[in-house]
C-alpha cells in the first residue's frame, strides 16, 4: 500500500498513539485520530462506528488505566470485542495492534494475560491484521529500575531485557500500517539485549545514583517471574536503532 488511506487511531493521545498520528498525516494519510475524549470509548463501544467510518487501516494503541490483574482482563476484553466488532462492520482491510514480545510466555502476569485475550480476539477475528510486538521501552527503565529496589539496593532478576525507544516502535506501527498485513505477529525490539542489572546500572548512572545493583535468582518482574529470554526478541526479529545509552545520553 503506498497510496494516501484512511486511518483510524484509537489510543491517538498516548505515548505512542501521538506519534503514530503524527507520523502518518506527515506522510499524506488521513488521520482520524480517535479516544476517549473524542467520544470514542473502546470499553462500552460508544463511537466507535463514527471513529472508523470509512477506515482503511484501525491502529490499536489503547492501554488499560489500571494495570490490576481483573480490571486490565476487563478493559482488553472489552476493548479488543469492541474495536473488532466495529472493523467488521466498517470493513476495515487492515488491523494493526500493539501488544509485547513474551505476552504468551508470562501466564502469571495478569498483564500479559489480558494482551493474550486481545491479540486472541484480533487473531480469531477473521479481519486482515497485523499485531506488533514490541519489547519493554526505554522510557519506563527507570520505573522498572524504581520496582526493583528494595531496602536500598536494586535487585535484578538474573534474566535479559531488551530496551526499545517509543519513537522507534512508533515508527515500525506506522510502516506497518501502510504494508499488507501480515495474519500475524511481528517482533520488534531494541538494537541490544542485556541483563535487568546492566540495564539498572545504566539507569542509576545517568540519575547520578550510586544505589548498589544485585542479581538475585528469586528477584521478579513486577511480580512475575521471568527466565533468561522471557522478554526477548528471536531470531527473526526486526531491530530499532536507537540504542539504550545514546536514548539515556540525549535526555542528560
Amino acid at each position: 500500500m503506498t497510496d494516501s488511506l484512511k486511518i483510524t487511531v484509537v489510543g491517538a493521545t498516548g505515548l505512542v498513539g501521538s506519534a503514530v498520528v503524527e507520523l502518518l498525516t506527515a506522510a499524506g494519510h488521513d488521520v482520524v485520530a480517535a479516544s476517549r475524549s473524542t467520544g470514542a470509548d473502546v470499553v462500552t463501544g460508544d463511537g466507535l462506528a463514527e471513529a472508523l467510518a470509512g477506515a482503511q487501516v484501525l491502529i490499536d494503541v489503547v492501554n488499560s488505566p489500571s494495570f490490576e490483574d481483573d480490571p486490565v482482563l476487563e478493559f482488553f476484553t472489552a476493548s479488543s470485542a469492541n474495536l473488532v466488532a466495529a472493523a467488521t462492520e466498517a470493513s476495515v482491510g487492515h488491523y494493526v495492534a500493539l501488544s509485547i514480545v513474551g505476552a504468551d510466555l508470562l501466564p502469571d502476569s495478569g498483564y500479559m494475560r489480558a494482551k493474550v485475550v486481545q491479540e486472541n480476539t484480533i487473531a480469531g477475528s477473521g479481519l486482515p491484521h497485523t499485531i506488533v510486538r514490541a519489547t519493554q521501552f526505554h522510557e519506563f527503565t527507570e520505573a522498572i529500575t524504581g520496582a526493583l529496589v528494595v531496602d536500598g539496593e536494586v535487585r535484578a532478576p538474573d534474566a535479559r531485557i531488551q530496551p526499545v525507544a517509543a519513537a522507534d516502535v512508533s515508527a515500525e506501527v506506522a510502516r506497518v500500517a501502510v504494508a499488507e498485513p501480515v495474519d500475524g505477529t511481528v517482533d520488534f525490539g531494541g538494537p541490544e539485549k542485556m541483563s535487568f542489572a546492566d540495564m539498572a546500572r545504566a539507569v542509576l548512572a545517568a540519575q547520578g545514583a550510586d544505589t548498589p545493583v544485585v542479581v538475585d535468582p528469586t528477584a521478579t518482574y513486577f511480580g512475575t517471574r521471568v527466565g533468561q529470554d522471557s522478554l526477548v526478541t528471536g531470531e527473526d526479529a526486526t531491530l530499532a536503532p536507537t540504542r539504550f545509552a545514546d536514548w539515556l545520553g540525549a535526555r542528560s
